[in-house]
């Protein structure tokens, strides 16, 4: 990424926190390209195979990705740069009941109410066998709901028949998601 990207980044990414995040999906920058960014399985940030440390920088990027057809990208008005992510960009790392709704918080610090536009889901590793479950942030990024947070949620869950079949669920803003077979 450019300096000029950088900057555009930083002044998106402070505004943000006062306006909401930047309109990425209203950005198409002539400038494509890719950059040695990995976020791994665990959630950490890497460039050029070494670990961002500082919190706010990784902070900062999360706030201009976006998921398109092709790969997931760090948009600015002025680039586009793709960017490897080897799971999903984001890790649900605790869950609370408020009210009727489920609010995940992210390794980045989002706030996520389970819901119709959230969507819970828990897909099954073909190696392992085990639950690898998601909770859908924004436009098409999901976060890993870290296996703590899932073992609370499993806590929370009721039997009951759904289009799942006879299963666990577990409800947020009237919506009723399965998070595990019967055993």
């Amino acid at each position: 990424m450019s300096l000029k990207g950088l900057e555009t980044v930083t002044e998106a990414a402070t505004t943000a926190g006062k306006r909401g995040l930047p309109p990425v999906h209203l950005w198409n920058p002539p400038n494509c390209g890719e950059i040695d960014i990995v976020i791994k399985r665990n959630g950490l940030w890497f460039h050029e195979g070494t670990p961002i440390g500082r919190e706010a920088l990784v902070r900062l990027f999360s706030t201009v990705l976006r998921k398109d057809a092709d790969g997931i990208y760090l948009v600015t008005p002025v680039e586009k740069m793709k960017i490897t992510v080897e799971d999903a960009p984001f890790i649900a790392v605790r869950v609370d009941r408020v009210g009727e709704a489920l609010v995940f918080t992210t390794n980045v610090g989002d706030m996520v109410e389970a819901g119709p536009d959230n969507a819970i889901r828990v897909e099954m590793d073909a190696a392992t066998g085990e639950p690898r479950p998601y909770i859908h942030v924004r436009r098409g990024l999901d976060a890993l709901i870290a296996r703590p947070v899932f073992y609370e949620l499993v806590e929370m869950a009721s039997l009951r028949d759904g289009e799942a079949g006879h299963r666990h669920y577990v409800s947020s803003n009237g919506v009723w998601f399965p998070v595990g077979p019967v055993q």
